[in-house]
């Protein structure tokens, strides 16, 4: 039964990513249709195609290998500073910008001359190129909302799970206490499993963050805190004491490794599924949104990590990047594991999610072959030709963004190294999900 579950996992992700694909490039070429392009393909998959079917002049299939797809536009790139569009060379450089520029040529028919990608205005090429990565977009936030306010976040609640018997400093084991060490507040004072905390010193509690920064900023000082146990009401009176505890960032997130001294009572917070407002939900999208940007920005640090999960003996980090193999695997876990149904699916709708925040945010790099490269190559054009304008100089004509094409291709052959190194470390050392 198991792994009939994780075989179903991995198909719901599979199906899912597809959908993905397909939604990004339906904005592709939605916005290039709107403004006169002609759009010969429509593809979600790459190598070969297992199903398509022509309507009027555009070919949509699908092709066997689901991670990525793409739409054709005749006239990505302008012709060459000859006017032709191929001009034959020996050399390597030179032979990679003319094999571009000839690639998007070569379903040119009689009429297309007018209907060219790169001779539309630099404003709607910009368009054309973010339409796909924004359509990821939409679905993140969709996608997260319906997780955030459907089915609810495991939230820390100001209710006690368990209470430490003696302070140590964090990271350091609490299932013993060592030889003389003191015990916590918590315990000192009489608090229990299942007492939720009411107020503190006379402070409401509304959430455990709350209750959290209280007891940090508490250092030192004797408190009353006022909790509901057993359908009763029962004050205590714990001293808060100074202690090394975990540093959290400015989004009320663990800094890993890091500690801080600060007030410290001694329990562990129950949690349970909360189901966010819309107001909370775009938050945490937000939240998510900064950290992934930060995440893209540390991926060339990771790479050493990566290689040591594939030709190391040691645990895999778990905050190591994780490819669409590692993600499909971590969907199929869910789905063999006890949680209940709804968990199932609101983690597999997240995971669909980050995904798609994931997809946005690698494509508006500004590097080719991304769209955010072309869109840099549109944006680069339109300061060219406004800056000539106002000097009252020629127009510059379109950004020839095929003579950067040699960049691509290093660009891409990273990328694609990259992706295995992720690949091998998600097939010989996964990141488990707890």
């Amino acid at each position: 039964m198991v792994v009939v579950m994780t075989a179903v996992g991995i198909l719901v992700f599979v199906i899912g990513l597809l959908i993905s694909i397909a939604w990004h490039e339906l904005g592709h070429l939605s916005t290039a249709k709107l403004f006169g392009i002609r759009v010969p393909q429509y593809m979600v998959g790459f190598g070969p195609t297992l199903w398509s079917r022509q309507k009027g002049e555009t070919e949509y299939g699908i092709k066997a290998i689901p991670f990525g797809g793409y739409i054709r536009m005749i006239g990505m790139f302008p012709p060459g500073e000859d006017g032709r569009i191929t001009k034959r060379s020996s050399s390597a450089v030179r032979t990679m910008i003319e094999d571009a520029r000839e690639a998007s040529y070569e379903e040119l028919q009689e009429g297309d001359e007018s209907r060219l990608f790169y001779t539309r205005k630099p404003w709607k090429r910009v368009i054309v190129m973010f339409a796909g990565p924004f359509m990821n977009l939409i679905l993140a936030f969709g996608l997260f909302t319906t997780v955030n306010m459907g089915f609810g976040v495991n939230t820390a609640v100001p209710t006690i799970d368990t209470v430490s018997q003696c302070i140590v400093k964090a990271g350091q084991p609490t299932d013993t206490c060592p030889a003389g060490a003191p015990p916590t507040p918590a315990a000192a004072a009489g608090l229990k499993h299942g007492d939720k905390v009411l107020s503190f010193d006379g402070d409401r509690i509304r959430d455990y963050a709350q209750l959290q920064a209280d007891i940090r900023e508490s250092a030192g000082r004797t408190v009353t805190i006022l909790v509901e146990r057993d359908g009763q009401q029962v004050a205590l009176t714990p001293t808060i004491v100074a202690n090394q505890v975990q540093k959290f960032d400015g989004n009320n997130r663990p800094v890993k490794g890091q500690t801080v001294e600060a007030g410290f009572l001694g329990f562990t917070p129950k949690s349970e599924v909360v189901r966010q407002t819309f107001g909370q939900s775009v938050d945490r999208m937000y939240d998510m949104g900064v950290s992934g940007v930060k995440s893209l920005a540390a991926l060339p640090g990771k790479v050493p990590g990566l290689w040591n999960a594939v030709v190391g003996d040691g645990p895999r980090d778990p905050d190591s990047p994780v490819g669409m193999v590692g993600a499909a695997r971590v969907t199929g876990e869910v789905f063999s594991s006890d949680l209940p149904a709804s968990q199932m699916i609101a983690t597999s709708v997240f995971i669909l999610a980050t995904i798609n925040l994931s997809l946005f945010l690698f494509n508006m790099l500004p590097l080719l072959p991304l769209d955010g490269g072309h869109i840099a190559g549109a944006l680069w054009e339109s300061v060219r030709r406004g800056v000539a304008k106002v000097l009252r100089r020629p127009d510059p004509g379109p950004f020839d963004v095929a003579k950067l094409m040699p960049a691509a291709y290093v660009v891409a052959s990273v990328f694609i190294g990259f992706t295995l190194l992720v690949m091998a470390a998600d097939l010989v050392n996964p990141v488990k999900i707890s």
